[in-house]
């Protein structure tokens, strides 16, 4: 297990995010150009869609349905586990509960990225369609947050002396999961790029899109990943001062429930019957956090919460820690499994 975390340390990929943490810790005024972050976000979105789809187009919907029916229970129980820790374990406010809550429901598409690396590396065969699990799992997440929020608020109304709303009302519902929050999660730039460029490598097919492909998504992926790890590195420094002010209860939510999430993805992925590197890879998807979907659909549906929270805590402790211990940490939890 040691060797296995040194050598994940030791790996470009976590160097050169650690190489951008520590620049914004000494204060470095070394700075990413807004257009090319932009641009290897982008870059990163496609590679994964298309990957996914070119390999989905080799299996039929049978061999696929457990898998996604898999993926579609833990976006939705995930959020729901949240929620019981922070709202009546924790008492965090019911706004901050619910960011967090749809931000650890939801996945780190990089995250993903470098646990591919991981296995890589390791020489680990996985389920080509796993790329295709990622796009499932980024969706039902936001909903079933701002459901749960929708719920809550409508038992406050309920609990309000001379009140006559009884339950949940339509319109409760309505203001909280609008039209516009629906196209945010069915729309926005991470959701619509991975199932466009998904269903794109599923229309083509392997055989005829990866001469196309392959010089730009395929070959220079790792290059790709490294630049945008480094500056990814210098977000999480500038987040971690951000994060320290809300407590060491935070901080541990953060670094604990990551491995509990990847925990239960393993096993739920070893039920479905999916091999060693695909159990890996659903575990670091149900233990990542979402920096990108999620807090767009929340500042749209959810702006009393604080996005230096749940930014801050995806981005500041738990996208770290899942680079340096959680992959190798799960890999070797879900070897010990089979």
């Amino acid at each position: 297990m040691f060797d296995i975390v040194v050598q994940n340390l030791l790996s470009p990929v976590v160097l050169f995010f650690i190489l951008g943490l520590i620049g914004a810790i000494v204060k470095s005024d070394f700075k990413f150009p807004p257009g090319l972050s932009e641009a290897l976000s982008i870059y990163l979105l496609i590679a994964i869609g298309l990957k996914g789809g070119m390999e989905l187009s080799n299996y039929s919907f049978s061999e696929v349905a457990l898998p996604i029916a898999a993926t579609l229970f833990l976006g939705s129980i995930i959020p729901v586990i949240t929620m019981v820790i922070l709202k009546w374990m924790m008492k965090l406010d019911l706004k901050n509960s619910i960011g967090l809550a749809a931000t650890y429901g939801s996945v780190s598409i990089v995250t993903y990225g470098a646990a591919l690396t991981f296995l890589d590396n390791t020489n680990t065969s996985y389920e080509a369609f796993m790329n295709g699990l990622v796009v499932v799992m980024e969706i039902p997440a936001i909903f079933v947050a701002l459901m749960l929020l929708a719920i809550l608020e409508g038992k406050k109304v309920e609990e309000l002396p001379n009140t006559k709303s009884v339950g949940i009302s339509a319109t409760s519902l309505s203001s909280v999961i609008s039209p516009e929050v629906i196209r945010e999660s069915l729309f926005g730039k991470s959701v619509f790029l991975l199932v466009g460029s998904l269903l794109t490598g599923l229309i083509v097919g392997k055989e005829a899109a990866m001469p196309v492909v392959q010089p730009l998504f395929i070959d220079l992926y790792q290059s790709m990943l490294l630049l945008f790890l480094l500056n990814m590195g210098l977000i999480a420094g500038q987040r971690l001062a951000v994060v320290r002010r809300h407590g060491i209860k935070l901080l541990l939510f953060g670094i604990l429930t990551p491995v509990l999430y990847g925990i239960l993805g393993i096993f739920v992925g070893y039920g479905v019957g999916l091999s060693l590197g695909g159990a890996t890879l659903l575990g670091i998807l149900s233990g990542s956090a979402s920096y990108i979907a999620a807090p767009a659909a929340l500042r749209a549906s959810v702006p009393d919460a604080d996005p230096s929270i749940y930014l801050g805590l995806a981005l500041g402790v738990t996208f770290p820690f899942n680079l340096a211990v959680n992959i190798p940490l799960l890999y070797a939890i879900a070897s010990l499994l089979y």
